[in-house]
């Protein structure tokens, strides 16, 4: 059961590549039930500050902090606790969707072959769950993407350009998986050029500038 109050924090972040000063004293914070959508033109530093908030990339300044401690730190329960979905769809090819949702997520999170076909039929790929991952399509391998995000169990999602690839249908199952993700308490950050639930009450809106 995830806590009251303000469970993951950014505070005054900095990050610089080269000359360029491309985060200045970024903050924010987010509680459970909350979806952040981070906002801006390209090359303004989107991606950065999400790698930064996944700890994969330090900060020259500033810190990020899950539950009160700092992610640098990486205890045991942050990797479990977060699930991240990038550029990337870091599927392997030569495995079915079956196998990518058994092996990726039952890394982290003991998984059945009922909730793995469940979470195929939500993202539209029950009837391709024996099929190599590389013959499906750049959009069938993003909802794939998204199909272990949701059998993740993770409490903090971040995720870069979620609808990348993907239809209006597609924009739609992002949206349903997110609004799925905050209604039990977890905490959603996304980097998105398109609306995505801009209208909801539970949705904040942080913006860079260049």
């Amino acid at each position: 059961m995830l806590a009251d109050g303000a469970l993951f924090e950014a505070r005054s972040v900095n990050v610089w590549r080269g000359d360029r000063h491309i985060l200045r004293d970024v903050s924010l914070e987010l509680r459970p039930g909350q979806f952040l959508k981070v906002v801006g033109p390209n090359g303004v530093g989107k991606t950065t500050l999400l790698r930064v908030l996944c700890g994969l990339l330090p900060a020259e300044s500033g810190g990020v902090f899950w539950k009160g401690q700092s992610v640098s730190q990486r205890s045991d329960h942050w990797p479990v606790e977060l699930a991240y979905l990038g550029h990337q769809n870091a599927l392997k090819g030569d495995l079915s969707s079956v196998e990518n949702l058994r092996f990726l997520n039952g890394l982290r999170v003991n998984i059945d072959i009922d909730s793995i076909n469940l979470t195929l039929a939500k993202v539209g790929l029950l009837s391709r769950g024996d099929l190599p991952t590389r013959s499906l399509s750049a959009g069938q391998k993003r909802r794939l993407a998204l199909g272990r995000l949701a059998l993740s169990g993770a409490a903090l999602w971040v995720l870069d350009e979620p609808a990348t690839n993907l239809d209006s249908a597609g924009v739609a199952l992002v949206e349903q998986l997110i609004a799925e993700q905050v209604a039990r308490g977890g905490l959603v950050i996304a980097a998105a050029h398109q609306p995505l639930l801009d209208d909801a009450v539970y949705t904040r809106r942080l913006e860079l500038a260049a």
